[in-house]
C-alpha cells in the first residue's frame, strides 16, 4: 500500500497494517524493559549490590539512550528507517543477554549500557515510521494504538517482572526480550520497504563524542554527588565545570558543522522549543514515578513486587486511554490546547503523590498514578504529531529524533536527580537515628534493602524507621515530580496555537490543517 506526496517521492512503500504491527512489537521491546525493571530492582540489588547504586540501572540506560537518539534520527534520514531499526533491536537484544549474564552490579550497569544503545534506536524510529506512513489525521488514531503498547506493557512488564523476582530469577526480566525482538525483525523484514536516494555525508563524530562526554559527566555528577564526594567540593565542581565546557564545545562544533547530528535550528521556532522542553519534562515525571512509585509500595506500605507492580500499572494504563482520546481533541481545538489540559491534569497527579499519607491505601497510589498516566497521554501525543507535522520526510529523523532525545535525556537526568534527592536523604537519616538505634544503621542509603526485601532479622524500630526514612526520600521526589510537571505546562503554553510548517530552507510556510 502505498501513499501520494512526500511518501511516493522517497520511494516508501509498505502494507501499513503489517508495518504498524511490527512498529507495536518494537515499542513494546522498548516498553516491556522500561517497566518490568521497576518492580526486579530490590531483588537484583539484593543480589548483586546496595540500593545506593540502585539509580544506575536506570540512568546508564537513559544515557546511553539519549545521547544515540540524535545519532539515529540523523542516519534514518540518510540511510532510511529501516536498516536503522535492525541495528537498535540487534544491539537491544544482545544487551539483553548480557544483562541476563551479569555476575555483579558493574557488569549489569555496563550492560543496561549497552541496551540503551539499541533502545537509542528503537523507539523514535518507530514513531518517524509512523509519521511516515500516516497522516496528520491518521496518526491520532494510530498513536493510541501504539500507547496502548505501553499500557499492555505497564500490566504485563510488573507482572513478570514480580513473578519472576518471587518465583524464578530476576534474570528472566531480560531474556524474555529475545523472542518479542526476533518477531518484531521478521514482521519489519517482511512488510516494510523504502528506497531511499544515496548521496554523500559526513558524519558529525566530534559533535557525538562531545554531546556523550558532556551528558556523561552531568549524569555523573548528579549521581555521585552527596554520596561519592560533598555537593559543595572540588570534585563536584570541576564534574560539573567540564561537563559544561563540553556541551558549550559541543553547541560551537554543531554552528560549523556541515551535517550535525543536532542542528542548530531545531531551537528556532516555537513549537519546536516548546514541544521539546514539554518532552524534556515528560521524561522527568516518568522516571521518577516509575522507578519510585514501586520502592514506595514495597518499602513504606510493606507489599510484595507482584502487588507494586500492578500498583504501577495504573500510570500506564492511563496513558493509552487519554492519548486515544487526545486525537480527537487536538483535531478539534488543536495541538496545544489539548497538550495543555493534559499537562494540567498531569500537575494535579502530581499534586495526589505529593499528598499521599505514609499509611495509604494502595488503591489511593494507584488513582494517583492513573490521574498522571493520563496527564502524559493528553500532553505527549499532540506534542509529537505537532512536531512531526511541520516538517517535510527529509527532516521528519532528526526531528522525531531531537524530541526523543529530550525526553531521553529528562529520564536520564531526573533518574540521577532524584537519586541524589534519595540517597541524600537516607544517608542523612541513617548517619543522625534516634538515640536507641544508634549503631544499629550503616551509614547508607543501603540500610533499605532490611525493608525493601522484608527480612525478619532487622527489629521492629528498626524497619519502622527505615520505612520512615524511605517515605520521607520518596516524599521529596515526589516533590520535584510536581515541579517538573509545573514546569511541563508552561512549556506547553509558550507553543503557538497555530501549527506552521517550515519548508527545507527553514522558513514559514503556509500553516498545515
Amino acid at each position: 500500500m502505498t501513499r501520494t506526496g512526500e511518501q511516493a517521492a522517497v520511494g516508501l512503500r509498505s502494507q501499513r497494517g503489517p508495518v504498524l504491527i511490527a512498529v507495536m512489537l518494537s515499542t513494546g521491546l522498548v516498553a516491556l524493559d522500561s517497566t518490568i525493571i521497576a518492580t526486579a530492582v530490590p531483588s537484583i540489588v539484593t543480589d548483586l549490590g546496595g540500593f545506593a547504586q540502585y539509580p544506575w540501572l536506570f540512568s546508564i540506560y537513559l544515557l546511553t539512550q539519549a545521547v544515540t537518539v540524535p545519532l539515529y534520527g540523523k542516519f534514518a534520514d540518510v540511510l532510511g528507517r529501516k536498516p536503522v531499526m535492525f541495528f537498535g533491536i540487534g544491539v537491544f537484544l544482545l544487551g539483553s543477554v548480557l544483562c541476563g549474564f551479569a555476575w555483579n552490579m558493574l557488569s549489569l550497569i555496563v550492560f543496561r549500557g549497552v541496551q540503551g544503545i539499541g533502545a537509542g534506536a528503537v523507539l523514535p524510529i518507530s514513531v518517524t515510521i509512523i509519521g511516515d506512513i500516516y497522516s496528520v489525521q491518521e496518526r491520532a488514531r494510530v498513536q493510541g494504538y501504539t500507547a496502548s503498547v505501553w499500557g499492555a506493557a505497564s500490566v504485563l512488564g510488573p507482572t513478570l517482572g514480580g513473578v519472576f523476582s518471587e518465583y524464578l530469577s530476576w534474570r528472566w526480566i531480560f531474556f524474555v526480550n529475545v523472542p518479542v525482538g526476533a518477531l518484531a525483525v521478521w514482521m519489519l523484514a517482511g512488510h516494510l520497504h523504502e528506497q531511499v536516494i544515496r548521496r554523500r555525508h559526513r558524519i558529525d563524530a566530534a559533535g557525538a563524542a562531545l554531546l556523550t562526554a558532556g551528558c556523561t559527566l552531568l549524569i555523573l555528577g548528579l549521581l555521585e554527588g552527596g554520596v561519592s564526594w560533598a555537593w559543595a567540593s572540588a570534585p563536584s565542581a570541576a564534574v560539573f565545570a567540564c561537563a559544561a565546557l563540553l556541551i558549550v564545545a559541543f553547541v560551537a562544533v554543531e554552528m560549523r558543522a556541515a551535517e550535525p547530528v543536532l542542528p542548530m535550528w531545531v531551537f528556532g521556532y516555537r513549537t519546536l522549543n516548546g514541544g521539546n522542553v514539554s518532552a524534556l519534562m515528560v521524561g522527568v515525571v516518568l522516571i521518577g514515578l516509575s522507578s519510585y512509585v514501586p520502592t514506595f509500595a514495597q518499602g513504606v506500605l510493606h507489599t510484595g513486587p507482584l502487588i507494586a507492580g500492578f500498583v504501577l500499572a495504573a500510570m500506564s494504563v492511563g496513558w493509552p486511554i487519554a492519548s486515544a482520546l487526545s486525537g480527537r481533541a487536538y483535531m478539534r481545538i488543536g495541538f496545544r490546547d489539548t497538550a495543555a489540559i493534559g499537562a494540567v491534569v498531569l500537575v494535579a497527579g502530581a499534586i495526589a503523590c505529593l499528598l499521599l499519607p505514609q499509611h495509604t491505601h494502595l488503591i489511593v497510589l494507584a488513582g494517583a498514578c492513573f490521574l498522571v498516566g493520563a496527564g502524559l497521554g493528553l500532553n505527549s501525543t499532540p506534542v509529537l504529531v505537532a512536531l512531526q507535522s511541520v516538517v517535510g520526510w527529509d527532516r521528519r529523523g532528526v526531528v522525531t529524533g531531537t524530541n526523543m532525545f529530550f525526553r531521553s535525556m529528562g529520564s536520564a537526568v531526573g533518574a540521577a536527580v532524584f537519586g541524589a534527592i534519595a540517597n541524600t536523604t537516607l544517608t542523612d537519616r541513617f548517619a543522625h537515628p534516634p538515640p536507641g538505634l544508634s549503631g544499629h544503621l550503616p551509614r547508607s542509603a543501603d540500610a533499605t534493602a532490611l525493608v525493601l526485601n522484608h527480612r525478619g532479622s532487622e527489629t521492629a524500630a528498626v524497619g519502622q524507621y527505615v520505612r520512615a526514612s524511605l517515605y520521607q526520600a520518596t516524599h521529596y521526589v515526589f516533590a520535584a515530580l510536581l515541579v517538573a510537571s509545573a514546569l511541563c505546562l508552561l512549556a506547553v503554553l509558550a507553543m503557538p496555537r497555530k501549527t506552521v510548517a517550515l519548508d527545507p530552507t527553514g522558513t514559514a510556510a503556509p500553516p498545515t490543517p
